[in-house]
């Protein structure tokens, strides 16, 4: 596999940043998650960091170098996070149970499969059009689905952020999950959190991924997508990829060819202390760090 990814993360106008970005790959498939936590005091965020750990675990676990059922894997590993959640809020005896988006994407043999729960979002773009996109997990985008309101009314209904299937609770999430769409040379597929979506539209989406160069486009649609939010603005969190190498800089150049067949190479943005927020210490972290992963063996052991 040859291929051009970028992950971006930054804390917006919030005090800490619960959105979590992951990508792992074999020598024959690639994992990419993103995943927007709901929840008080650290909790959104470990809701999220459980869930791309578990799937990025998984996959290290099963891609050998491939995966037998890449549609399978999606929805079973994201539902198994959302029980990894459940459990850890009942080891922590948590008053509430931290919620999570997810939306994740495999690709292999030159094939895109991805399943997603809420309102993080994935596009797949092919000769500078959208060809394909996840539908957001809202009564509002319910609502847009009936006829009901447009999508421009949708972007300023006070409602427009509340998540109606999530990941950790008492209601099992609907895991939804896409047909398979072949990739061709020079498709990107774009996986985000609504920090992302909501500032930026579908069309400028598209414009800068066909101007830009993956890297310098990723630049413009977090900057544009940060000053749009300006001082309140959500956390923005995303993954780009790029299939193949027909633009693709040397430089930037993924090639998978020369790993073993039991290889694998994971990038996760962790917990860690946020500058200017004292509220986390380090102590905290590791800690945080050490009841994640017992909640994701527990449930990896059933």
């Amino acid at each position: 596999m040859k291929f051009t990814i970028y992950q971006a993360f930054r804390q917006g106008g919030r005090k800490n940043n619960q959105d979590r970005v992951a990508y792992s790959y074999s020598r024959d498939a690639l994992l990419m998650v993103v995943a927007d936590g709901m929840g008080g005091h650290m909790h959104g965020e470990i809701a999220a960091q459980i869930a791309v750990q578990t799937l990025t675990e998984q996959f290290q676990k099963m891609a050998k170098p491939r995966l037998d059922d890449p549609m399978a894997f999606l929805a079973e590993v994201t539902t198994r996070a959302h029980f990894a959640i459940n459990d850890y809020a009942v080891e922590q005896d948590l008053l509430e149970i931290p919620h999570t988006t997810c939306v994740a994407a495999v690709v292999q043999d030159n094939t895109a499969y991805w399943a997603h729960v809420g309102d993080s979002r994935l596009y797949l773009f092919s000769d500078g059009g959208l060809i394909a996109r996840t539908e957001d997990h809202t009564a509002v985008a319910q609502l847009v689905r009936d006829g009901i309101i447009s999508e421009e009314e949708a972007g300023n209904h006070p409602e427009r952020n509340k998540v109606s299937n999530c990941l950790g609770g008492y209601v099992a999430p609907q895991v939804e999950c896409n047909a398979p769409v072949p990739l061709h040379d020079a498709d990107t597929m774009l996986l985000c959190t609504d920090g992302i979506w909501g500032m930026i539209s579908i069309p400028e989406v598209s414009a800068l991924l066909h101007a830009y160069t993956l890297e310098d486009a990723v630049r413009h649609l977090m900057d544009h997508a940060e000053f749009r939010g300006g001082a309140h603005g959500d956390n923005l969190s995303l993954i780009a990829m790029t299939w193949g190498e027909a633009r693709m800089p040397s430089r930037d150049s993924i090639s998978t060819l020369a790993l073993p067949d039991g290889g694998v190479t994971t990038q996760i943005n962790a917990l860690r202390p946020v500058s200017g927020t004292p509220a986390v210490s380090d102590d905290e972290i590791e800690r945080a760090i050490a009841e994640i992963q017992q909640a994701i063996q527990k449930i990896s052991a059933k």
